[in-house]
C-alpha cells in the first residue's frame, strides 16, 4: 500500500532507539524526510548512519542531539539546517516516560517533571506547527502515550498522571476547526514493547511482586494474548499508517497497540 506521503517532512521525537526509531524507520522506508531528535548524540548518530545505509540516500534524513523537552532544545530543532523550519507535515511525540516508583515518595518537582516532558512538550510542539499544517491542508501528529491511559499501572502513577492530561487536550484540540482543514491528531498506546522502557520498569515490578527479571519477564509476556512482547518495527509501521493519507477520517482517537493485553470492550 501506497501511504501517499513520499517527499513530506517528518519531526520524531526519541529516535535514536525503541519505539521512536521504529518510527523514525517506518517513515522514511516510505519515502518521507525526517528529522531525528534524541538527547544522546552518539547512539542518535549510529542510527541514523544506519537508516541512510538501509533508505539508500532516497531521503533526507537529519539528526538533532537536543532535549526536545527544554525550550532550548525545541528552538535548535526549528533552526537546524537543511531542515524545514516549523513547517512539518507529520510531528511524532515520544519522550522517555518517567520513572517507576511510589506515589509517596514522587515531590513536586517529580510531577512537574513529568508533566513537562510528557504533557507539555507535546502541546508545544502542536503549538508550533499545527497552524501551519492546517494552512497547506494537510497534517499529521501521532503522540506516542501509553496503554497505561486505559489500564493504568500502580508502579507509573506518575506517567498515568501526565500522559492522561495529554490524552484530555488532545481529544478537545483534534476536534477543534483544524478536524476540516486535513490536520488529525491521534495517541498511539504501546503497552508492552521489548525496549529499554520494559527493561527499566521490570526490576520495580519484580520486587514488588517477590519474583527475579526474568520471572516476572516470562509472566509479562503470558498475560498477553499475543504471547509475546512487542517490537518497534511493527509499532513502527501503525504510526507510519496514522500519518497516511489512508487515515484522514482517523482524529483524537487513542489506539492501543498491546498485543490484545487490555481486556475492556471499549
Amino acid at each position: 500500500m501506497d501511504l501517499g506521503i513520499a517527499g513530506k517532512w517528518a519531526l520524531v521525537g526519541g529516535a535514536s532507539k525503541g519505539l521512536g526509531w521504529g518510527c523514525a524507520r517506518a517513515l522514511a522506508l516510505e519515502g518521507v524526510n525526517v528529522v531525528m531528535v534524541a538527547r544522546g548524540a552518539e547512539v542518535l548518530n549510529k542510527a541514523l548512519d544506519d537508516l541512510r545505509a538501509e533508505t539508500g540516500g532516497q531521503v533526507q534524513l537529519i539528526a538533532v542531539a537536543q532535549d526536545i523537552t527544554t525550550e532550548a532544545g525545541r528552538e535548535a530543532i526549528w533552526n537546524v539546517a537543511g531542515g524545514p523550519g516549523k513547517n512539518y507535515d507529520i510531528v511524532v511525540t515520544n519522550a522517555g516516560g518517567p520513572p517507576p516508583g511510589d506515589f509517596r515518595d514522587w515531590d513536586r518537582e517529580a510531577w512537574i517533571k513529568a508533566i513537562d516532558a510528557n504533557m507539555l512538550t507535546p502541546i508545544e510542539l502542536i503549538k508550533a506547527t499545527v497552524d501551519g499544517m492546517a494552512a497547506r491542508g494537510f497534517g499529521r501528529i501521532v503522540n506516542i502515550t501509553s496503554s497505561s491511559v486505559k489500564s493504568p499501572i500502580d508502579v507509573l502513577g506518575l506517567s498515568n498522571g501526565a500522559r492522561s492530561g495529554l490524552t484530555g487536550f488532545v481529544a478537545g484540540t483534534s476536534r477543534s476547526k483544524i478536524a476540516g482543514q486535513g490536520v488529525t491528531i491521534n495517541n498511539l498506546l504501546p503497552g508492552r514493547f521489548d525496549t529499554d522502557r520494559i527493561r527499566s520498569t521490570l526490576p520495580a515490578m519484580a520486587q514488588k511482586q517477590g519474583k527475579t527479571v526474568e520471572e516476572m519477564r516470562a509472566i509479562q509476556q503470558a498475560q498477553i494474548p499475543a504471547g509475546r512482547y512487542g517490537n518497534p518495527q511493527e509499532f513502527g509501521a501503525i504510526c507510519a499508517f496514522l500519518c497516511s493519507q489512508h487515515a484522514a477520517y482517523m482524529t483524537g482517537q487513542n489506539v492501543l497497540a498491546d498485543g490484545g493485553a487490555y481486556p475492556g470492550t471499549y
